[in-house]
């Protein structure tokens, strides 16, 4: 008996510690996922800024200009012709699956099909598809209404992130979308994954045969200012080289005619991100909702507008809020920020911001030129011209910021234990809100429950504020395999949410509790590696405030301070240290030299480890590849030598640092891997890999003693 008692107990201690490694890995994936929205936000706010203050003959203005243009090209007359299918025919060797309209469910049965068989549609049907889409969502309400009438169950799944193996096995388990089997589907269809593209074909055509069955709700990532960092606008692109560019077009529209949110029998809501306590369903089922074509900017009415009322368009006045130098939390683009709020949530509130007095819009701007290294005649700052000269200039009123706000809540908040509505400090986008905003909300407008996405969870859903909020995540292995469950939630008349979970790597389910969370922490904490070498400059200067004598070593007390002073991801260090440090550690003792040498740059191009932009390279690969993304107007995935070279100006412009010329043509010279005086973006974005040195010697030892193959630059995509 007292045999089974101790194994009963070392049972439950393995049982816990496992669990609490898979709890900090969580917090690892969460924390860089969230920084990286954080910089899409703050990067695009710096566009912004460009937009409402520079000229329009500005250099830099120009580069960025087309991106807030997009929504004003064409008006809805002007669609219909310009994506016109017909010119483009099918070749005969095309093997793909065949489109007829109207369409049927066979036709849908054989296209699911041939995408799980890895096969694409050709582009004449998928424009075709996708102006079938954009003709019925423009008839669609901002609000659907669902009924469950007696029996019928409806599924509601959460993100799917371009993840078509979990959509294929929700499909198996509980069926394809029919008359019997409704479904909604809360957004946050693409980017991530690498099957956005094929999702999104999926549902829209399932729409198309069931208009009154199949719901589809927009989420954050239905925007195309976050496709161009995630993932979605490299995908298009890589697989309809011809015609990507007009496919994203037309899907820029479709998005943005994506109804907000779903209500079942007047008393489950259903939307992507969550509430405010200003959220108002009756304002948002009737604004205009095509007028958002990202939610990340409110849209503005076509007059003129002076550089002065600029920055009313930024939730707390001043520039300087959005230009953080290090890993700041950012303000929220629609809430503002009292002390208070930051007090309540001292965990995701980390560090205050910088304030800079004396310096008003224009000084700001010469400043950032001289960063940047911008012509002098440009220098000049005008107001803006009337919107006879510049289709970008106008103003934002009073009622489309409240509209706007109404949206980027719905889109881009979370739930949070305590009561009270703060500032989304943490994503840069949306609000906190508490149980009491939740009751508040769902009581005026006689609710019982609400069901939101927009996060991950471990188990693939969460109930939270008294079982009122509910939120389902349906991407399995979103972080890593065997990181999370996706989940679907089936609702019947009753109203009660029936949870069914499902994982949909096979070899997931095959491995052990410890093997899976072995797994997963090893993928974390490469990516928190890469966060440190990054910011290695940065760390070394934080140790040695507490090393005055420059021995290389400090206490772990210190070295978990000026850890997270520097990285700001709310991280427990001291946790850490054994698994992120290693051999590095002794008695308390941490030597931080011998820590930074253990991590290697395994690089086929050894030329760029002497540029000195390595560093900057790898903190803000993601801007970086943005910033490619919107210069490469055509699409075409090269930049000559000179868009590389206002690409890396107007990043330093962003970063208030200053890069100078040469250490930028030395880095375009060195990576023209073919010498025809273009740069593959992609190319450049993969031309680095960061190993463990230890992980190096392993491969060494098993190639015999030799180096491996560095890895070789991908094709365009």
């Amino acid at each position: 008996m007292r045999a089974a008692l101790l194994i009963q107990r070392w049972y439950r201690q393995y049982v816990a510690r496992l669990e609490m490694r898979r709890r900090c890995t969580w917090n690892i994936f969460q924390s860089i996922e969230y920084s990286g929205e954080q910089d899409q936000i703050k990067l695009y706010n710096f566009f912004g800024f460009l937009m409402d203050h520079f000229t329009p003959a500005s250099s830099e203005r120009n580069l960025i200009s087309h991106i807030f243009r997009e929504s004003e090209v064409f008006q809805d007359a002007e669609w219909e012709p310009y994506f016109c299918y017909k010119s483009i025919d099918v070749p005969d060797m095309y093997t793909g699956p065949h489109l007829t309209f109207p369409l049927t469910v066979n036709i849908i049965t054989e296209l699911v099909e041939a995408f799980k068989h890895k096969q694409h549609l050709h582009a004449r049907y998928v424009l075709q598809l996708l102006g079938e889409t954009w003709r019925l969502l423009r008839i669609l309400p901002n609000i659907n209404e669902v009924s469950t009438f007696h029996s019928k169950e409806i599924t509601i799944c959460g993100d799917l992130h371009g993840q078509l193996e979990d959509l294929l096995l929700v499909f198996y388990k509980n069926g394809l979308p029919s008359v019997e089997t409704p479904y909604v589907f809360n957004g946050d269809f693409v980017d991530r994954g690498k099957d956005s593209i094929e999702i999104l074909l999926i549902l829209f055509a399932f729409q198309l045969v069931y208009p009154n069955d199949v719901h589809l709700n927009r989420g954050n990532h239905e925007d195309h200012i976050v496709n161009l960092r995630y993932g979605f606008t490299k995908e298009v692109l890589g697989k309809y080289r011809v015609h990507g560019k007009k496919i994203l077009k037309l899907l820029q529209k479709i998005f943005s005619w994506l109804p907000l949110a779903t209500v079942i029998d007047q008393k489950v809501l259903i939307l992507h991100g969550g509430i405010s306590d200003t959220t108002d369903l009756k304002l948002i089922a009737k604004l205009e909702r095509n007028r958002y074509v990202s939610a990340l900017r409110p849209p503005k009415r076509p007059q003129a507008l002076s550089s002065s009322d600029g920055n009313a368009r930024f939730s707390g006045g001043d520039w300087d809020q959005y230009s953080l130098v290090g890993r700041r939390r950012v303000r929220s683009l629609t809430h503002s920020n009292p002390a208070s709020s930051r007090r309540e949530l001292q965990r995701r509130s980390l560090q205050n911001y910088s304030t800079r007095t004396g310096h008003n819009v224009e000084e700001e701007l010469r400043e950032r030129r001289r960063w940047a290294g911008l012509s002098a005649s440009c220098e000049r700052i005008h107001d803006l011209p009337s919107s006879d000269s510049d289709p970008d200039s106008g103003e934002v009123l009073e009622t489309d910021a409240e509209e706007w706000k109404q949206i980027v809540d719905m889109l881009w908040s979370d739930p949070m234990s305590q009561d009270g509505c703060i500032p989304n400090e943490v994503r840069g986008g949306g609000c906190y809100w508490g149980p009491d905003i939740t009751e508040d909300v769902l009581n005026r407008h006689n609710l019982r429950l609400l069901i939101r996405s927009h996060e991950c969870k471990q188990d693939g859903y969460e109930f939270c504020h008294n079982r009122r909020v509910l939120t389902i995540f349906s991407a399995s292995n979103y972080y890593e395999v065997g990181s999370n469950r996706g989940a679907y939630i089936r609702l019947g008349p009753d109203l009660n949410p029936h949870v069914v979970q499902y994982q949909a790597s096979r070899s997931t389910r095959e491995l052990t509790l410890r093997q899976s969370v072995g797994r997963t922490e090893r993928s974390a904490l490469r990516a928190l590696r890469e966060q440190v070498f990054a910011h290695k400059s940065d760390l070394t200067s934080a140790y040695e405030e507490f090393d005055p004598e420059h021995t290389g070593v400090i206490s772990m007390k210190h070295w978990a301070v000026a850890t997270e002073t520097v990285l700001q991801l709310g991280l427990p260090w001291r946790v850490l240290r054994e698994q992120l440090v290693g051999d590095s550690t002794q008695d308390g003792i941490i030597n931080y030299n011998d820590w930074f040498r253990e991590l290697a740059l395994m690089d086929p191009n050894t030329e760029l480890a002497h540029t000195g932009l390595l560093e900057t390279m790898y903190r803000h690969h993601s801007n970086l590849e943005t910033i490619f993304r919107i210069i490469d107007t055509d699409h075409s995935g090269l930049i000559s030598f000179e868009e590389f070279r206002q690409t890396w100006k107007l990043l330093s412009s962003h970063l208030k640092m200053e890069i100078s010329d040469k250490a930028i043509s030395d880095l375009a010279l060195s990576i023209d891997f073919n010498k025809d005086g273009s740069i593959d973006i992609n190319e450049f974005m993969e031309a680095f890999r960061l190993v463990d040195c230890s992980h190096a010697q392993i491969l060494i030892s098993m190639n015999g003693g030799t180096s491996p193959d560095p890895p070789q630059p991908s094709s365009p995509s």
